[in-house]
């Protein structure tokens, strides 16, 4: 069935034409992915589609019933509220409902009118029956779900939302949406801020949800995993492929093929009747007159091809270190980093040998990008060292590209890496960058990430750096700049060291892996497939002395005891709750079948003793479901294994 359905969609700003003729429908159950280019009008069609903007022709239609979710990059949340408070009010609907069925069991447990008592009976179970259909047992463990997939803790759940940082509340705002389960689930960049982990919980929910999604991302690997249906923008018009982002990748490149061999076929055969034409008419008798004019007849009869539009320029990169280091590029040493009241990571320690790609993998907040400040010199460590090797000349991108100064223009921004190049040289090297005619004058300030995104990186190019670190380079940048760049540091003749969520960069790149969590570091001498396939172990210790490595032995063994006997207490605490559950709920199930008995109705105080046991044992169920989740969590955290299924009931 058809939920959404775009027709003829034309849309420009000014002389500008964003949008044009641009016709699409999607089907229930649709996983869509929305590409283009930085500037192609994705979140404007995005936009025209929610109602925020009217085309300026064309219709819009979304199936009647039909509820549509929007997540764009404001977050639109009630400041004033908590973390928990703000996702409750998703289920507004259902805390009335246990309000009133709450009134309702003291009427019934007050009321002596047997009329009154058997109206407030019917209305009592009718509404618990709408209440279980409709989620009241299992919304709590629902949001409690949601904000651990998307990386909050429990200990933030009672937070302000005044006192979130920008990219918590954009989380925030995701898990209200996807709480909500709209009809037709509109995302746009809904990766940003998300680190691995949270990003694999949003693929698994977003390929188990059963309605609509339609989703604008420069993120591959996400679309990979997630998308059915592929629709691109492209100078102003769009085409639909089936498949996700890679078989899209492989249909384009098979269309494209084909259009261009139909048009230089045609072009040819065109070339060779016209050369007939112009040979007939210089002998210019009567025959060749006609058949010139026969000829000019076909010509004209045939439906031209358009000439195969020309693609969206990339940007140019090649990353060229103007000296060889030593082979020896970075060792650090105990380095840790305290904020007031807040130690953020200790005791991290690794070295780094020329040629080396790099990545720093953990969860937001370990302090990744804070070490890439502390050894790029923008931070002060609060203990320990860090030496770099011989002729290192190193190159950093800020992931806030706070190294800008707004005040300049891109021209000078730039310039001032390499002051020895001609004026004409730096006028190149930015067109490379895309940056053509007025564009190399406009001021950083009002530049769009992308922008800045690529300014920061031709000044990195300019600065013949041979060890780079890279924080968070592909954000703000659109696929087939991402691609550009992947393909530049692919054959960079130095060594990197970044930090980044993209798995297809990091796939792409990566010959070893860092594992950054609390305090500790796993060091995965391989790329992102090996670090994938290995469990998240390291294949060597850090410290790989021998003194160390019995150390850690032992250490593994006590460690190993420990967590046998942990396993065993949590198994028998789980299967405990598991009985009681079961027992509780053939309790609640023998207590509805007694209060539905006609001789039970007329007993108003075995009634009433029915009700409040009843109104006990939910509170009760509803504890030992929690109790179920927390052992559960930590049963899979403590060793993968298949937690078995607890039956809701009611």
């Amino acid at each position: 069935m058809i939920i959404l359905a775009c027709s003829d969609i034309t849309m420009s700003f000014g002389t500008d034409k964003i949008l044009e003729n641009i016709t699409f429908n999607l089907q229930t159950e649709d996983k869509t992915g929305l590409i283009g280019v930085n500037g192609a009008g994705k979140s404007t069609l995005f936009r025209i589609i929610n109602g925020s903007i009217q085309p300026d022709s064309g219709n819009i239609f979304i199936s009647r019933g039909q509820k549509l979710g929007f997540l764009d990059q404001n977050s639109g949340l009630d400041t004033s509220n908590t973390i928990w408070n703000e996702m409750l009010s998703t289920f507004a609907h259902l805390i009335k409902m246990e309000e009133r069925l709450k009134n309702l069991e003291m009427l019934i447990s007050m009321e002596k009118d047997i009329d009154t008592l058997d109206s407030c009976m019917k209305e009592y179970d009718k509404l618990r029956e709408k209440y279980s259909r409709e989620g009241g047992y299992e919304y709590n463990s629902r949001v409690r779900g949601v904000l651990r997939g998307l990386g909050f803790d429990d200990n933030q759940f009672q937070l302000g939302i005044h006192t979130l940082s920008g990219g918590q509340k954009t989380r925030l705002a995701l898990a209200k949406l996807l709480l909500e389960e709209p009809d037709i689930l509109m995302l746009d960049e809904p990766t940003n801020h998300l680190d691995i982990n949270a990003l694999e919980w949003l693929e698994g929910f977003l390929k188990d949800y059963k309605k609509g999604v339609f989703i604008i991302s420069h993120d591959r690997y996400f679309l990979d995993a997630v998308t059915n249906k592929t629709i691109e923008l492209e100078n102003c018009f769009c085409k639909t492929y089936t498949g996700n982002y890679s078989e899209y990748v492989r249909q384009k490149a098979v269309d494209s093929e084909i259009r261009q061999k139909h048009f230089d076929l045609q072009q040819k055969e065109i070339a060779r009747m016209e050369a007939f034409i112009e040979q007939q008419r210089r002998w210019n008798r009567e025959k060749n007159i006609v058949a010139a004019e026969s000829r000019q007849k076909a010509i004209d009869r045939i439906v031209k091809l358009d000439a195969p539009k020309k693609l969206p320029d990339k940007i140019k990169i090649k990353f060229k270190s103007s000296m060889t280091s030593g082979n020896d590029v970075l060792s650090a040493e105990a380095l840790s980093k305290e904020f007031p009241g807040k130690p953020l990571f200790e005791n991290i320690s690794f070295e780094l040998k020329r040629n080396e790609k790099v990545f720093l993998l953990g969860p937001n907040g370990c302090g990744k990008s804070t070490l890439l400040k502390i050894l790029a010199g923008r931070l002060p460590q609060t203990s320990g060292t860090f030496e770099y090797g011989h002729k290192i000349i190193l190159g950093y991108y800020d992931q806030e590209l706070q190294d800008l100064d707004e005040n300049k223009t891109v021209l000078e921004e730039v310039w001032n890496s390499d002051e020895k190049l001609t004026h004409t040289q730096m006028r190149n090297a930015l067109a490379q960058f895309l940056f053509t005619g007025e564009d190399v004058y406009k001021p950083v300030r009002i530049l769009s990430g992308g922008e800045k995104s690529r300014t920061a990186l031709a000044r990195l190019m300019l600065s013949g750096s041979n060890f780079l670190l890279l924080d968070e380079p592909t954000n703000h940048l659109d696929i087939n700049s991402r691609e550009a760049l992947e393909e530049a540091l692919v054959s960079f003749d130095g060594t990197i060291l970044a930090v980044s969520h993209d798995r297809y960069f990091i796939r792409k790149l990566a010959t070893r892996i860092i594992e950054m969590s609390g305090n500790s570091l796993k060091d995965y001498k391989g790329d992102y497939t090996y670090y994938l396939e290995h469990g998240k172990k390291p294949e060597t210790p850090l410290d790989e002395s021998p003194e160390a490595f019995i150390s850690d032995s032992k250490l593994e063994r006590l460690e190993s005891k420990e967590e046998r006997s942990r396993r065993r207490r949590l198994e028998r605490l789980l299967t405990q709750n598991e009985d009681e559950i079961s027992r509780t709920e053939e309790r609640l199930t023998d207590i509805e079948s007694k209060m539905s008995g006609e001789e039970t109705q007329s007993d108003h105080v075995a009634l009433t003793a029915l009700l409040d046991e009843q109104t006990h044992l939910k509170s009760r169920l509803e504890e030992l479901y929690h109790e179920w989740e927390l052992y559960s969590d930590e049963m899979q955290e403590r060793v993968p294994m298949i937690v078995p299924t607890v039956k809701q009931g009611n």
